[in-house]
C-alpha cells in the first residue's frame, strides 16, 4: 500500500492504473479507523480492482465550537488497518493541499441540507460536500463507498453526484454496530463505561419504533410512535435529544405516517459534550 500526501502524485497513480483498465474505489474518511470504516474498505476491496482510502479530517466541516483540534487521531494504527484490509493507496494531504492559498469555492446542497444535523451544524454539510467534490475531481472514483450511519449526508452525496454530473457510482454500506448495538463512531472512545452505556438509549429508542412499525397493520402514526420515543430517551439522565424524527429516505421530508421506504434518525449528546447519531430504516 502506498501513502501518498500531494494530489500530483496521486492523480499520477490513478492515471497509470486507468491505462491499465483498472476500476477503483474511493473510502473518504477523517481517520481513526473503527470495524465500520474497515467494512467500506473491505467493500471496496470486493468491488473495485484498486481501493484509495482517503485519510483528511476537514476543517471545513467542524464548527467553531466542535471538537477539531482534539479530534481523535492514529494515523500509523489506520495505515496498519487499511493495510490489512487490502487497499492500494491511502491519500493522506494536509489542509494546505486540499485547500490552497486563495481558495474561495464552497459546494452546498440545498434542500437535503436544511433539517436534522444541517439545523444543529450549520456549514457542515457545505464542508462535506465541498471536500467530497474535491476528492471526485482529484481521483474520478468509478465507485465511493459511504456508511449509512450518516444517512443525511449519503443523501447529500448522491443528491451532489447526480446535480454535478461526476460519473461515479455511490454505495451506502449498513451500520455496523458493537456488541451492544451502538453504532460504531470515532467519537465513541470520548465515552467513558457509564457514558456507553447512557449511549444505547438513542438506538433502544429508535429500535422502540421499528418494532412499533412491525406490528401495525396499516400506516403507523407517526407522533405518537415519536412521543414514545422521546419520552424514553428523556428519561436518561445523561443524555439530552437534539432531534428524532421519521422521513422519507429519498426526500427527507418528515412525514405523518410510516408509508413505504421511510427511516428514523435521531442525534443525541452524551453529558453535553459528545454527540451521536443513529438511524433505521423503517420497511416492512
Amino acid at each position: 500500500m502506498r501513502i501518498v500526501r500531494s494530489i500530483t502524485e496521486t492523480r499520477e497513480i490513478v492515471s497509470g492504473w486507468r491505462q491499465r483498465g483498472h476500476i477503483i474505489g474511493l473510502v473518504p474518511t477523517m481517520g481513526f479507523f473503527h470495524q465500520g470504516h474497515l467494512e467500506l474498505m473491505r467493500m471496496s476491496v470486493g468491488t473495485t480492482d484498486k481501493t484509495i482510502v482517503s485519510l483528511f479530517v476537514n476543517p471545513t466541516q467542524f464548527g467553531a465550537e466542535e471538537d477539531l483540534d482534539v479530534y481523535p487521531r492514529d494515523f500509523e494504527g489506520d495505515c496498519d488497518k487499511a493495510r490489512g484490509c487490502g487497499a492500494d493507496l491511502m491519500f493522506c494531504p494536509e489542509p494546505g493541499e486540499i485547500y490552497r492559498p486563495g481558495h474561495q469555492t464552497e459546494v452546498s446542497v440545498a434542500g437535503l441540507a436544511e433539517g436534522m444535523c444541517g439545523l444543529d451544524r450549520p456549514g457542515h454539510f457545505t464542508g462535506v460536500a465541498t471536500v467530497v467534490a474535491k476528492l471526485f475531481n482529484i481521483i474520478h472514483p468509478d465507485y465511493a463507498f459511504f456508511g449509512e450511519k450518516d444517512f443525511q449526508q449519503l443523501q447529500i452525496i448522491r443528491q451532489l453526484t447526480k446535480d454535478l454530473n461526476f460519473s461515479v457510482s455511490i454505495v451506502g454500506v449498513p451500520i455496523v454496530r458493537e456488541d451492544n448495538g451502538l453504532a460504531m463512531s470515532s467519537r465513541n472512545s470520548y465515552l467513558s463505561e457509564s457514558e456507553r452505556q447512557d449511549a444505547l438509549v438513542l438506538h433502544q429508542a429508535l429500535q422502540l419504533i421499528w418494532r412499533r412499525v412491525q406490528k401495525e397493520k396499516d400506516a403507523a402514526d407517526v407522533d405518537d410512535l415519536r412521543a414514545q420515543a422521546v419520552a424514553l430517551i428523556e428519561k436518561s439522565s445523561f443524555c439530552t435529544l437534539e432531534y428524532l424524527t421519521i422521513v422519507d429516505e429519498q426526500s427527507l421530508h418528515e412525514v405523518s405516517q410510516v408509508r413505504g421506504r421511510c427511516r428514523v434518525l435521531g442525534a443525541i449528546r452524551v453529558s453535553q459534550r459528545i454527540r451521536l447519531i443513529d438511524n433505521i430504516a423503517l420497511y416492512r
